[in-house]
């Protein structure tokens, strides 16, 4: 799998027109693979790379009617990002171009690279450790300017160090425990119970505070969800194109028109935020019926906080209505579990009622932000607390809405975890698991003739804590870790 002795090849720069393009090499072969196709004012060392050098000349490609300009810059081995032997070709960001130049220095000794291997190659020999290739991944996926701010901070080594340091102290304190063993017969005490109890103690501890970093959306792949929610007729399609500023939701006369989830990316002053429409739950006959003209009417209302389970009274045949109605509602049901906040539309255009109240009263319950919907044909506004007026005809209340998302999202990136979300997804067992072993060996630390016991424990904790800085690892981690990586990273 690691072929370290092969020479890489692949563009590192982004697809598409730019004014520089950039090829990246790594390997043993850097050289012989760019000479004869680089013409410079200085000429490439013959066999060496003897310092980082930085190039200016031309790059021939056969068939080409001429040179093509560009920059060189070589990394001797021991220097480089990967370690090895390195150069990267910059010049104009034509795709054909680099494509031709990555074939001419195919055809001259080099392959083209695996997604990630050139980060690969970086853990490989000890550049960074797993969690900072993570991180790597994490600045290329960043969505927002906080998501940015966390992969940086996890590449500069913020989770690894505390990581790598608390390892240590473990493996400090086996040393030391296993030297008590080894002395036993002599009655020698190395490191007192009380004390290994307490090192033991601090260590879960400082586990349980990085596990508290990871408190993030990872299984939403760290976006903000805002959902919309809302009765027959509360305006929700509207509201969901009034806010994107597009028609994506169809809306119509016909209450009910939504029937599959619908989202769009709504930027929020440099968060990102995804704004869902969904089918509605299906509300009690009374609740139902025709809209105002100019303002659609749509979904369902749905129960608060959690919705219900949902049933059918009678088996249905495949894509009759119930059949489409009932997998709607296991849609939206769905998208609400998911969901980070809640808008709650309230038609301001018709008198509250019971099932209203019941929903405006558990929105005080969770995370939830009501908007009053079509206050332009509305008789007068209905006194409800922290309530945004919004209509999706004229656009007033639709800033103020805005600001509300912006301000949920900011609280929710408050305790949103310090770590990238795939780094999350991955440690989070891996630590929960060795701070049960720490624990495990804490509740044995005062107990006679159990030292060989908490060795153990603490050997499993200390293996635990090496997968997740990557100390331990195999193939199929590294695998499913890089795999998921841009070619040229």
């Amino acid at each position: 799998m690691y072929r370290l002795e092969d020479t890489i090849v692949a563009i590192a720069s982004p697809l598409g027109g730019a004014a520089r393009g950039i090829v990246r090499l790594s390997g043993p072969g850097v050289l012989s693979c760019l000479h004869g196709a680089f013409l410079g004012s200085d000429s490439l060392p013959q066999a060496v790379i003897p310092r980082p050098m930085a190039l200016a000349g031309s790059y021939r490609i056969p068939t080409w009617y001429s040179p093509v300009p560009c920059q060189l810059y070589l990394w001797p081995e021991g220097r480089s990002y990967t370690a090895q032997p390195v150069a990267e070709l910059h010049t104009i960001g034509s795709l054909p171009l680099l494509e031709a130049i990555v074939r001419t220095l195919c055809a001259a000794g080099a392959r083209p690279a695996e997604p990630g291997e050139f980060t690969l190659r970086a853990f490989l020999a000890g550049r960074i450790d797993l969690t900072q290739a993570e991180a790597v991944l994490g600045v290329v996926n960043a969505a927002d300017r906080r998501q940015l701010e966390v992969a940086l901070r996890q590449l500069a080594g913020g989770l690894a160090g505390p990581l790598r340091q608390l390892r240590q102290m473990l493996l400090e304190l086996l040393v030391q425990l296993e030297a008590s063993l080894d002395f036993a017969e002599e009655d020698i005490e190395v490191i007192s119970p009380a004390q290994v109890a307490h090192e033991l103690t601090a260590a879960a501890g400082q586990i349980r505070s990085i596990l508290r970093q990871m408190r993030t959306r990872g299984q939403t792949g760290g976006t903000f969800r805002a959902v919309l929610t809302g009765r027959p007729n509360a305006g929700k399609s509207s509201l969901f194109n009034a806010l994107v500023g597009s028609s994506a939701a169809i809306v119509s006369a016909q209450p009910g028109t939504t029937r599959d989830y619908l989202t769009a990316e709504l930027a929020l002053d440099g968060l990102s935020c995804q704004l869902v429409d969904t089918a509605g739950w299906d509300a009690a006959p009374e609740c139902t019926g025709a809209g105002h003209a100019d303002h659609p009417p749509e979904d369902a209302y749905q129960p608060w906080p959690e919705p219900p389970a949902v049933t059918t009274t009678a088996p249905s045949t495949a894509g009759t209505q119930p059949d489409i109605q009932h997998a709607a509602q296991e849609q939206t049901a769905e998208q609400l579990r998911r969901a980070d906040v809640r808008i709650l539309c309230i038609d301001a255009a018709r008198p509250l009622d019971e099932h209203d109240a019941q929903q405006l009263a558990l929105a005080q319950q969770g995370n939830c932000i009501v908007a009053l919907t079509k206050i332009d044909i509305a008789q007068s506004l209905y006194a409800i607390p922290h309530a945004i007026a919004t209509s999706s005809v004229t656009g007033q209340g639709l800033e103020a809405l805005r600001k509300a998302l912006r301000e949920a999202a900011l609280r929710a990136v408050q305790t949103e975890a310090e770590v990238v979300s795939s780094t999350a997804l991955r440690c989070r067992h891996v630590l929960e698991a060795a701070e049960a072993c720490l624990c495990r060996a804490s509740e044995l630390a005062g107990r006679a003739g159990a030292e060989e016991l908490i060795a153990a424990e603490l050997r499993e904790a200390i293996d635990q804590l090496g997968t997740v800085i990557g100390a331990v690892y195999t193939e199929d981690l590294l695998e499913r870790i890089f795999s998921r990586f841009c070619i040229g990273k």
